[in-house]
């Protein structure tokens, strides 16, 4: 039975980062000393400094070579089956989608282990599962904001292949061959007049793109997809065009390069017998060619952002100083040791505080809805600690390990997630009602978690 005594120890560990939170939202809500510019500058100060170091310094105490592996499997599995599980709803369901896959899986897999994670859980298990906690933000860090990244810049590259190319064709301007320098209009393959079903080649000059949402989504190097290439008959086609095409339900076929003039149809077909067309291998080959393309431009602006980040920063430093000082048994010269902690200790309450500004600033604490919050919510507090508790148990972890696992997995939203969410225009509302209601009933979520687990 949980006693008063463990009680008041949890409280006083997590109580003073509401009174933090509380005061940044009454300073600018209430009181107005500061400005939303003001709020951005201590925002930036956080994000750029304070939280870094605050995550070197956790990372760098622990020892890599005694890491809980169960506890790494258990959370692994937990994120890798939630991902199969979202990601299959969003492939074979109707009303699956890309986009609520990717926010889903935020809301389910990625808690606000560092600030809120390390303070509660030492209070409520003891200083020595701080080791565990850290190990849960070292693996966030590395490798599932990577993942988060990655997500979101494949999101972004189809909605701008989308706009692009594929609105251009419905967009663009249809010619015959009488004005075939004109690079707005259709080249037919034969030089002969051909009836509805006939094969064409489509170039198109894309109007403007609209705005998406996205940001970063026009830093795309597109120049070399938009080559016009001459096939084998002298004529040319933009290869794009299949590609981007063939990324879309209803527009061509993925074996073929153009659709069907006549209205209502949206691929063309061969015939009953029929052999496949060199062109129409020279259009899959195309498209292969270039998903390689487009995959490795993904992967280069992944990149780019993380040398950007230096959250990346802190992990990585963090955790190659763990790994060294504990294979040789050093320790950080003194005048490093300070002058990392000086900001690192004002890391946490920093933390709180740029998150009560943010909660001023917004016009609604439920900015989404009361029905997505409510299913926010239970996506966050039930969803996520069950399958992490199921994870838990099948790789084997029990006693307070196993309480330590899902007591994490109901912690409130993480931040970074929100910022990604915000960043790239995707469901910011939902991500940042789950930020802020989240901090708000999280304390009497997790304690009952606590009083259950303990019973």
């Amino acid at each position: 039975m949980i006693s008063l005594s463990d009680l008041y120890c949890v409280l006083t560990a997590v109580v003073p980062l509401y009174v933090t939170m509380l005061l940044a939202y009454f300073s600018v809500k209430w009181w107005k000393i500061f400005t939303p510019d003001q709020c951005a500058g201590i925002n930036r100060f956080v994000a750029i400094f304070a939280v870094p170091l605050l995550s070197f310094e956790f990372i760098s105490r622990i020892n890599p070579y005694k890491m809980d592996l169960l506890f790494i499997a258990a959370d692994t599995i937990s994120k890798l089956v939630i991902l199969f599980v979202l990601f299959s709803w969003a492939k074979f369901s109707k009303r699956g989608s890309l986009d609520w896959a990717i926010t889903l899986f935020s809301l389910s897999t990625l808690p606000n282990t560092l600030v809120m994670g390390i303070p509660l859980l030492k209070s409520m298990y003891g200083d020595d599962k701080e080791a565990i906690m850290i190990q849960a933000v070292v693996l966030q860090c590395v490798v599932w904001y990577t993942l988060m990244l990655f997500l979101f810049e494949y999101r972004a590259a189809r909605i701008l292949i989308h706009h692009k190319f594929i609105n251009g064709i419905t967009t663009g301007t249809i010619n015959t061959e009488r004005n075939m320098d004109n690079q707005g209009g259709l080249q037919k393959l034969g030089g002969g007049r051909g009836g509805e079903d006939e094969v064409v080649h489509v170039i198109v000059t894309t109007p403007p793109l609209a705005s998406s949402g996205t940001s970063d989504t026009d830093s795309y190097s597109f120049q070399n997809f938009n080559k016009v290439v001459p096939d084998s008959r002298g004529t040319t086609f933009n290869p794009i065009v299949a590609a981007a095409a063939a990324e879309e339900d209803g527009v061509c076929e993925q074996s073929v390069q153009a659709c069907h003039k006549e209205e209502g149809k949206n691929s063309t077909k061969k015939k009953d017998g029929e052999e496949e067309t060199p062109d129409a291998i020279k259009v899959t080959e195309y498209s292969s060619s270039i998903s390689s393309q487009i995959l490795r431009q993904i992967l280069k602006i992944v990149w780019f952002k993380l040398v950007r980040n230096p959250n990346s920063y802190a992990s990585i430093l963090g955790l190659s100083w763990a790994l060294a000082s504990c294979w040789w048994g050093i320790k950080k010269p003194q005048i490093m040791e300070n002058s990392v902690t000086i900001l690192s200790k004002a890391g946490l309450g920093m933390a709180m505080f740029s998150l009560g500004l943010f909660m001023a600033l917004q016009p609604r604490i439920i900015a989404c809805g009361k029905r997505l919050t409510a299913y926010g919510m239970l996506v966050r507090f039930v969803a996520g600690p069950a399958v992490m508790a199921v994870a838990s148990i099948g790789v084997g972890l029990r006693g307070t390990i196993l309480k330590v696992s899902i007591v994490q997995a109901a912690l409130p939203q993480g931040i970074v997630p929100f910022v990604f969410a915000r960043e790239y225009n995707l469901h910011p509302d939902m991500l940042s009602t789950a930020v802020i209601f989240g901090m708000i009933v999280s304390l009497p979520i997790t304690v009952l978690y606590y009083i259950l687990l303990g019973l």
